[in-house]
């Protein structure tokens, strides 16, 4: 074949690489072919307006923006608090595009930019997985499952305009170059690949948070290198390089700053930095000679085993000493809270704030079936085989130039399948090791069919038979290369054993049953393969339909069946542009910030970037207090109200966290409740009095429920959009005065005279509501103490979360009632404690009313109180159980007294509430079918 097989192999390559990029590009287009130039979702928005803001305004106003439409009336400092990576990019391709007579709108290039991203990752990551396996068919099948698996896709949709979109290619590219600059053979030679490596890092970091991610696994896998004996100059050169540019570009970007320096979950590859230090000097002939009195050509290992005690010791030494003078100083910064949220259950890591966002939720087991579909079954396969060449090989054969890369490889893969198991946003990182490792499996099935096929095309021809040896592949070639002294001469010993060994297996191999046998299992994976294939493409193309809906409008079915487009988000906030004034202040969820200053023009409360965690509380209480008092905060921040009210994700779903992140600072909204279980519904969607009173409960149902209605003399219904999803609220009697003292410049604090960096302050008025706030504290930022009510706080909060209860909470009664109440919540009737059952057949007449009310005693008690029953029991599970009201009760059943009788109930630990199934450690009733401990009070 010779320079003709070249060709069209080259060719055959090139085409395969054009059809990924494109495969890549149209699997990412559904939405913007579907719904338009829109930008998407909440996040989106904000990144939106920020890149408008840096065509309009420059460089140096974007970094000096303080932003006073947005966390009202605070404001934020946004130069110094966003990624720009994304946005520089995007700016500059819309310059260039209009420079070279393409005109293009700057929306235009936002809603493409994810899908160009899409394809450079996509063909980033073609591109490294040669570089790792060495096998141009690894790297084409990784590239076609990176170009449509949905992991990757969930993020890099048109329209997507999200960090990750622009980030993953960044991640890629640091990773390719990081490998780069570890492919050789030549373990003394220094590349500067890592110089390029270090500026691809400075993009990543440039972009998105999860920079923290690429630093870290690139520090753990020069570390892991280390452990398996691999130290080399080749190493050394490499990430010496990449950190000492990379942490210094890093540190430029604003919002980084000295992290790198100072942050705990950044420290561990500044830790592996000074280790390659300590071990390159260790090596030195001039420090050995000097200090040791070794001849580094004749050092042995014990030397050298004691010289790397010593260098150590005087290492940590040196640490300890750094660490007892900085630590007392607030040098070090803690985890933050979303770090911390990966290595402790979701919703349990202490902050309310963070347990309610869902992208923090833990990935359940069918995510990885939706997102990664058939990889889920070749990616541990490639896995096994790139950790037999890259781990275990090396200790038989040696090294080879692909040996670390493929290292990485295994790092790669180990370390992110278990991040994404911890939460819910990172599954987007497994597109990549899914889409290698599945490529080494096809590439070693795609070779082997490949040479089946000329093997039986040579012999149809006639052609001279060629030995069959499918490990001589360029791997191989790379191993036979190796310029180790000790392997040249062991391979010398070897010579004749292995040229023996080649005639034996080939024989075997060119036997005629053989030969048809492997002609036999290649048709089979050929057949086998098309088919799985075709089942992975069509499942992607299935995907891509719901993976690419923008939310902020949505397709809906009515029920005659006509297909519809929901636009109520949109309609609602783009009245808001039309109608209001431009000062108009709107009081919202922090969800819908983002979208209200995108879309609508409009200054916001709060939004998505969660930095002020009281500020959010505030607007929590505002939400869920009483009308009345409600009102007396809202006159003095906000022109008008919006609410989502209708839809699995409207603000009544998620109700329960704006209690509970506003309790986290005023303790009186739940008084002892951290997880405000009084604030809610009971079963078939009966609000408890705390929920009923509440301002949003009140906004939602407006207009709706004839028995609920708010004074008109306070909040005016506005509008409301085409299918009542979003309503909007104007506030009656704005304090005007608190208005005009926020937007007075002398009212703000600068940190320095004539400084862009401004800081709001609350309008003198509010002074009497924040003097009840006080500061959440992380229970993780041991640079601020905590005191007895924080600790408190965060006991009582875990225990529940847990379902573990804790000390006894106070009665929807205290904690709703106040002065300022529109009305006054009725008391719940005294109970008399009956005894412990282990049958339900115990209840003659019994009612079931629900799952929740089998934990909480004070919702089974207004189960009773509302049926007029006599008697209600209660079996609690963990965070729910079960519950009946009855009116007659057996003296038969009766359980003897035991703990699984006496476990309190989550709302209320002074109360007994029972158990069911393996929350019962005693077996069941005799003839039960279920394992129960029912509680029964009798209400007075």
């Amino acid at each position: 074949m010779g320079v003709i097989g070249w060709v069209i192999g080259g060719a055959v390559t090139a085409a395969s690489l054009v059809l990924i990029g494109y495969m890549a590009a149209e699997q990412r287009m559904d939405a913007i072919r579907k719904y338009g130039m829109i930008i998407h979702e909440f996040d989106p928005w904000f990144n939106y307006r920020a890149a408008e803001y840096l065509a309009d305004n420059g460089y140096e106003r974007f970094f000096k923006w303080y932003d006073y439409m947005s966390w009202y009336p605070l404001g934020r400092p946004v130069g110094t608090t966003i990624y720009p990576g994304m946005q520089i990019v995007s700016v500059t391709v819309w310059q260039i595009l209009n420079a070279v007579g393409i005109p293009m709108s700057l929306n235009d290039v936002c809603c493409y930019t994810p899908v160009w991203g899409g394809v450079f990752a996509t063909l980033t990551l073609t591109t490294l997985t040669y570089v790792c396996t060495g096998r141009i068919s690894s790297a084409l099948v990784a590239g076609w499952v990176m170009s449509i698996i949905p992991a990757h896709l969930m993020r890099s949709v048109g329209g997507g305009y999200d960090n990750e979109s622009v980030a993953i290619s960044c991640l890629l590219l640091t990773f390719l170059c990081w490998c780069a600059s570890l492919y050789s053979n030549d373990n003394s030679k220094a590349s500067p690949i890592g110089i390029l490596t270090g500026l691809a890092y400075i993009s990543m970091a440039a972009t998105w948070g999860g920079y923290i991610y690429v630093l870290n696994m690139i520090g753990l896998h020069a570390f892991i290198l280390v452990l398996l004996g691999r130290f080399s100059d080749k190493l050394y050169w490499s990430y010496t390089l990449w950190y000492i540019v990379g942490t210094v570009g890093a540190m430029q970007v604003p919002v980084i700053g000295q992290a790198p320096l100072r942050s705990l979950e950044q420290l561990a590859p500044m830790l592996v930095f000074f280790g390659l230090q300590g071990l390159k000097i260790c090596h030195h002939p001039l420090f050995l000679k000097t200090f040791f009195k070794i001849d580094a050509a004749k050092a042995t290992r014990a030397n050298m085993f004691f010289v790397y005690t010593v260098v150590a010791s005087v290492g940590i030494g040196i640490l300890a000493v750094v660490v007892q003078i900085l630590w007392p100083t607030g040098y070090f910064g803690p985890l933050s809270s979303r770090i911390r949220g990966l290595f402790v259950q979701h919703t349990r890591t202490g902050n309310p704030l963070v347990d309610s966002v869902a992208e923090h939720q833990p990935v359940k087991n069918d995510a990885f079936w939706q997102f990664l579909h058939l990889t889920c079954y070749t990616a541990p396969v490639g896995l096994a085989i790139i950790l037999a060449e890259s781990v275990f090989r090396p200790f038989v054969r040696g090294t080879n130039a692909r040996s670390d890369p493929l290292t990485f490889l295994v790092v790669y893969s180990v370390v992110t399948y278990f991040f994404s198991t911890k939460m819910n946003r990172l599954m987007l990182l497994m597109g990549g090791p899914a889409s290698i490792l599945t490529g080494v499996v096809g590439g070693y099935l795609v070779d082997f069919v490949l040479f089946e096929a000329y093997d039986l095309i040579e012999a149809v021809v006639g052609g001279e038979q060629k030995q069959p040896a499918l490990a001589a592949t360029e791997e191989k070639k790379e191993e036979d290369k190796t310029d180790k002294k000790s392997k040249k001469s062991a391979d010398k010993k070897k010579k004749p054993a292995d040229e023996a060994s080649p005639s034996v297996v080939g024989k075997a191999y060119n036997s005629g049953p053989v030969k048809l046998m492997r002609k036999v299992v290649a048709t089979v994976i050929v057949v086998v393969g098309y088919r799985y294939a075709v089942e992975f493409y069509d499942y992607t193309q299935m995907m891509k339909g719901p993976l690419s809906g923008p939310s902020i409008t949505f397709e809906a079915q009515l029920r005659t069946g006509e297909k519809i487009i929901v636009d109520d988000y949109r309609e609602g906030y783009l009245w808001l542009k039309k109608h209001t004034p431009e000062d108009a202040r709107i009081m919202a969820w922090w969800d819908y910030g983002y979208q209200i200053t995108g879309i609508g023009n409009r200054t916001t409360i709060a939004d998505g970037n969660t930095w002020n965690h009281e500020h959010i509380a505030l607007l929590g209480r505002c939400l869920t207090s009483p009308e009345k008092r409600a009102h007396n905060i809202i006159r003095h921040l906000a022109d008008y109200v919006l609410i989502w009210a209708g839809g699995g994700g409207d603000d009544l779903a998620k109700s329960p966290h704006l209690a509970r992140i506003g309790n986290s600072v005023f303790e009186d909204i739940c008084p002892g409740d951290p997880l405000c279980s009084n604030f809610g519904f009971y079963s078939q969607g009966n609000p408890t009095p705390m929920m009923k009173k509440s301002l949003l409960y009140r906004l939602h149902q407006h207009g709706i429920n004839p028995q609920v209605n708010v004074d008109p003399s306070r909040f005016r219904p506005v509008f409301q959009s085409k299918y009542g999803l979003l309503r909007i609220f104007k506030v009656m009697d704005v304090s005007e005065e608190s208005k005009k003292w926020i937007a007075d410049p002398a009212n703000r604090i600068c940190d320095a005279p004539g400084s862009w960096y401004c800081t709001g302050q609350y309008p003198p008025a509010l002074d009497e509501t924040l003097a009840k706030r006080k500061s959440f504290k992380q229970i993780e930022d041991f640079n601020k103490g905590l005191d007895e009510d924080a600790k408190k706080y965060h006991e009582e909060y875990l225990n529940r979360m847990s379902g573990k209860g804790g000390s006894s909470s106070s009665s929807p009664a205290s904690s709703a009632s106040s002065d300022d109440d529109d009305e006054p919540t009725p008391e719940l009737r005294p109970t008399k404690l009956i005894g412990c059952y282990g049958t339900e057949n115990s209840f003659d007449d019994k009612k079931y009313v629900g799952g929740q009310s089998g934990a909480f005693f004070s919702h089974a008690l207004h189960h009773a109180v509302e049926a007029k029953t006599k008697y209600f029991a209660i079996a609690r599970g963990e965070q729910d159980g079960h519950s009946f009201v009855f009116n007659k009760l057996k003296s038969t059943g009766k359980w003897k007294n035991s703990k699984d009788c006496d476990r309190p109930c989550l709302d209320d630990p002074a109360k007994a509430c029972g158990c069911i199934d393996g929350a019962c450690s005693e077996p069941k009733m005799e003839g039960e079918e279920h394992n129960r401990r029912w509680v029964v009070y009798e209400v007075l």
